[in-house]
C-alpha cells in the first residue's frame, strides 16, 4: 500500500513532524519520489511501528537507529532486553518526578540535561527518565551540598560526560568487534548476553576504582608540593582507611 506522509502519520498515529524528523535523523528511509510527492509504502509503516514500540520499551533514538540499521528483531534479541533492563530499570520518571524523587530544584534537572549530565529516553513527544539518572540526581546534589559553586560543577561534569561518551563508542565498538564479532550471533545471544552482564558491571568498578585513584594521587599530590604536611598526612591516613564501593543492581 502506497501512502503521502499525511497519510502515513494517521496510520502510525504519529505527528508528520515527527516523521520527517526520524527521516532527518536517518532512522526512517527517505520515501520514493513521484513527481514532487514523497510516496511511502508498508515497509515506512511498519519501521514506524518499530520505533514506536522501541521508544516505549525506552531506546534511545541512537541505539534504535543501530539496531534497526542491523536489521536484528529486538524485541527477541536477549542482548537487547539487557541492554533495556540496565538503561530503564523498573519505572521511568518525568522531569518534574525526577526532581520531586531526588529533592531537587526541576531546574537544576534542565541545566543538567542541557550540559549533558543525564540523558533522557524520548517515548512519544515525551522525555522520561531513568533510575540511574534518579541515582545520579541524589548523588550530585550531595556533591553540591559540600559547597561546590554549580556553575564551576556543572563546566567540569559536562566535559566529563563529553570524554564518557566518546570512550563508550570505543567500548561498544570493542565489543561488537570481539565479542558479537560483527557476525549473525543468533545461535551465540546467550553466550553474548551473559558476556554483557558479567562485563559491564567489572567495567563500572574499573572506571570508578581509576577515576578514584587517580583523583587521590593527583590531591596528594598537590599538598606535597605546597609544603602542607600536616594536611598531607590526613589525606594518607584517610585513603589507607577508605574503601570505594561500587554497587550493582
Amino acid at each position: 500500500m502506497e501512502y503521502r506522509v499525511e497519510e502515513l502519520g494517521v496510520a502510525a498515529g504519529l505527528p508528520v513532524d515527527t516523521i520527517r524528523f526520524y527521516q532527518a535523523r536517518g532512522i526512517l528511509p527517505s520515501p520514493r519520489r513521484v513527481g514532487r510527492t514523497a510516496v511511502y509504502d508498508d515497509s515506512h509503516l511498519a519501521r514506524l511501528r518499530q520505533i514506536r514500540s522501541l521508544l516505549a520499551q525506552g531506546f534511545s533514538l541512537a541505539l534504535i537507529k543501530r539496531v534497526l540499521d542491523r536489521g536484528e528483531d529486538a524485541s527477541a534479541e536477549p542482548l537487547v532486553a539487557a541492554l533495556v533492563q540496565v538503561r530503564v530499570g523498573e519505572r521511568t520518571y518525568s522531569r518534574a518526578e525526577l526532581a520531586r524523587e531526588a529533592g531537587i530544584p526541576e531546574p537544576l534537572v534542565q541545566a543538567a540535561q542541557g550540559a549533558g549530565l543525564v540523558e533522557p529516553m524520548r517515548i512519544g513527544a515525551e522525555h522520561r527518565f531513568s533510575d540511574a539518572d534518579l541515582e545520579m540526581a541524589k548523588t550530585a546534589l550531595s556533591i553540591l551540598e559540600a559547597g561546590f559553586p554549580l556553575g564551576e560543577l556543572l563546566a567540569i561534569a559536562g566535559d566529563h560526560a563529553r570524554g564518557v561518551q566518546q570512550i563508550s563508542e570505543r567500548a561498544i565498538d570493542l565489543f561488537d568487534r570481539f565479542v558479537r564479532r560483527g557476525e549473525d550471533d543468533s545461535d551465540r545471544s546467550a553466550e553474548i548476553t551473559a558476556a554483557f552482564r558479567r562485563i559491564l558491571p567489572a567495567v563500572t568498578r574499573l572506571v570508578a576504582l581509576h577515576f578514584q585513584r587517580t583523583v587521590v594521587n593527583r590531591a596528594i599530590a598537590r599538598l606535597e608540593g605546597r609544603g602542607e604536611r600536616d594536611a598531607l598526612g590526613e589525606a594518607l591516613a584517610a585513603v589507607e582507611s577508605a574503601r570505594l564501593e561500587v554497587s550493582w543492581k
